[in-house]
């Protein structure tokens, strides 16, 4: 079990036993972590998580708004996403993959420079660049990606990419045992991570999106995975895209 699913295990029993309830604020990111002895990064994603389910909203700053506030009923939010969830862990990777080059390049061709989504991405970037472990790694891949589809401001395809979130990371981490040199293509998913989001704050939303079509099919394609062809979203005309 990865650590943030032991976040997102803490906070869903909280929830079920009533601890937590609409309106309700869950514990500082700093406090939690240590509670649980996982790392902040493993607490946010599993808020991130959570947020992309519609369950809690994270706030920043100080003040009324800020930390991470339940705003739906629990029952109902946890029922239908994680059946949706759940669902996704049983998908071909080669139907995940094609997936994500449809929706991740439609977002980062639409993502809005101004987006606070855009600075959490650059954080996430940074964060890579101390050599993390390989679980380490994917789970701040995987958020550096979300982070880039909820910057487009579409609640929907934010949605649908935090429900792939485990399917995503639980085959990307799978196939690295097949890469000849982790290291070296630690090092090139790095740059090309800082390509995409400098087109993306350039404002070049058509060069966003041919580069995170690249970026995510030369992964699976260095590992090994005998994906069907597929058109990318980048060469789909305008008028066809979601």
């Amino acid at each position: 079990m990865r650590t943030h699913e032991l976040v997102l295990g803490w906070i869903e029993k909280q929830l079920s036993d009533g601890h937590l309830v609409l309106g309700g604020r869950l514990p500082a990111e700093r406090a939690l972590a240590e509670q649980l002895e996982v790392s902040r990064t493993s607490v946010r994603e599993a808020i991130r998580i959570l947020e992309a389910m519609g369950l809690v909203r994270a706030g920043v700053g100080s003040g009324k708004d800020a930390g991470t506030v339940v705003i739906a009923e629990p029952a109902a939010a946890l029922g239908s996403a994680f059946r949706l969830h759940v669902a996704t862990q049983h998908l071909p990777v080669a139907d995940i993959v094609e997936t994500r080059v449809l929706l991740e390049s439609w977002a980062v061709s639409r993502a809005k420079a101004e987006a606070p989504e855009l600075a959490e991405a650059a954080r996430l970037l940074d964060e890579m660049e101390v050599h993390p472990a390989v679980d380490d790694f994917m789970a701040l891949d995987i958020a550096f990606h979300l982070a880039l589809a909820e910057a487009a401001g579409n609640a929907v395809v934010s949605t649908i990419m935090g429900s792939l979130r485990e399917a995503i990371e639980g085959y990307a981490a799978a196939l690295t045992a097949n890469l000849p040199d982790w290291d070296r293509t630690a090092d090139r998913l790095r740059s090309e991570h800082r390509a995409i989001l400098a087109a993306v704050n350039d404002g070049d939303g058509g060069r966003a999106a041919k580069l995170v079509a690249d970026h995510i099919e030369g992964y699976y394609r260095e590992a090994g995975l005998g994906q069907r062809p597929a058109e990318s979203a980048a060469e789909i005309p305008a008028e066809a895209t979601p």
